[in-house]
């Protein structure tokens, strides 16, 4: 049975509470003007309906083998236009510009992750490029998902780095292309904590395979790379413990609970989804630990089971989520299983399921 579209708001990988700390800051005010137009260019991406992906731009053709990536890299060259100017393509040389040759790099890395350790070709299953644009504006804080393509800010220098300086980041905006294909999880309230949920994931998994970490070598934490040292904070969201990562003057404390008794009733942040996506994280960071090994021969696939699962739908919950979780986890394990026993505790553990 397929699966209703739904168009939803953009997803953006910085929250919009942090941006809007800055904003109104006693910081400088030309840090403060760059920021507030991040914050007012967010709201425009927000308020678009899903690009059409045959006309939005020239879509390059995909790779015709299966298990080879298609990336094309372009530069908006400061300006705020999409895709911008090709300036590396699949098969040639580095460019020299860090953003570009990052863009390049981490997107296929994102790419042979989804292949060998998901079975899945692309975005779409067929084979799609995975277009990117560096250089977005001038010291755009954020990265995103437009429907169609992945967009990298560079940052401000100041609190962030740029965007594609950190895989995990890259890995994040490329499976939000994947959870649009799938689920079409609504970006607002739990449907939407769930959507940077399956992003912070499959983008933890991606840096784990990469690095060949085993869970308990993995830092578990989302954009590390993205803070400056003026920062004091360790990343931006943390699996193993959210509400630690950062705990800063400007940018405030790291609002994530880990579980329900915190859960976080906001109309901020598209209902929190920034927040709240911190508790199906830690759901999966203590099954993971739990099992041990390596997380994406495990635990990653039975998240990207129930991505797939034909019942989970646009608004679904935590509950329906977790249930299906444990459903597609007796399906590939068997019932009773330790594998199947330790994911249903650490869903106990965050108080989703009884």
């Amino acid at each position: 049975m397929s699966k209703p579209k739904v168009n939803s708001l953009r997803p953006g990988f910085m929250p919009p509470f942090i941006l809007e700390r800055i904003a109104s800051s006693r910081s400088d005010t030309q840090l403060q003007s760059r920021v507030q137009r991040t914050l007012e260019m967010d709201r425009y991406f927000r308020d678009q309906r899903k690009p059409d992906v045959a006309s939005a731009m020239a879509m390059p053709l995909g790779s015709p083998q299966p298990g080879q990536a298609a990336r094309y890299i372009y530069s908006a060259e400061y300006q705020e236009v999409l895709p911008g100017t090709l300036v590396r393509e699949e098969g040639q040389d580095e460019t020299g510009d860090p953003a570009v040759d990052e863009a390049y790099r981490w997107l296929g890395v994102t790419y042979r992750f989804f292949w060998d350790a998901l079975q899945r070709n692309s975005i779409d299953n067929q084979g799609m490029p995975l277009l990117g644009t560096v250089h977005y504006g001038r010291d755009y804080e954020n990265a995103f998902w437009n429907g169609a393509q992945m967009v990298f800010g560079d940052g401000d220098g100041e609190f962030f780095n740029r965007f594609t300086k950190a895989l995990d980041v890259v890995g994040h905006e490329l499976a939000h292309g994947v959870i649009e294909r799938e689920a079409g999880l609504v970006y607002t309230y739990q449907s939407g904590a769930l959507n940077e949920s399956l992003a912070d994931v499959f983008g933890s998994l991606t840096e784990q395979y990469h690095f060949e970490q085993t869970a308990a070598e993995a830092d578990w934490l989302i954009g590390a790379e993205l803070l400056t040292d003026r920062v004091q904070g360790r990343a931006l969201r943390s699996m193993a413990a959210p509400g630690t990562a950062y705990d800063d003057p400007v940018l405030g404390k790291d609002p994530q609970p880990s579980h329900m008794n915190d859960f976080v009733e906001t109309e901020e942040d598209n209902g929190g989804v920034h927040i709240n996506s911190g508790i199906p994280n830690h759901a999966f960071y203590l099954a993971a630990m739990a099992l041990g090994g390596y997380a994406w021969e495990t635990c990653g696939l039975v998240w990207y089971d129930t991505l797939l699962d034909s019942r989970l739908m646009p608004e679904s919950d935590f509950v329906t989520f977790a249930a299906l979780i444990v459903e597609n986890a007796d399906r590939r394990f068997g019932s009773g299983s330790r594998e199947s026993t330790v994911i249903r505790e650490a869903w106990q553990a965050v108080g989703v399921i009884p």
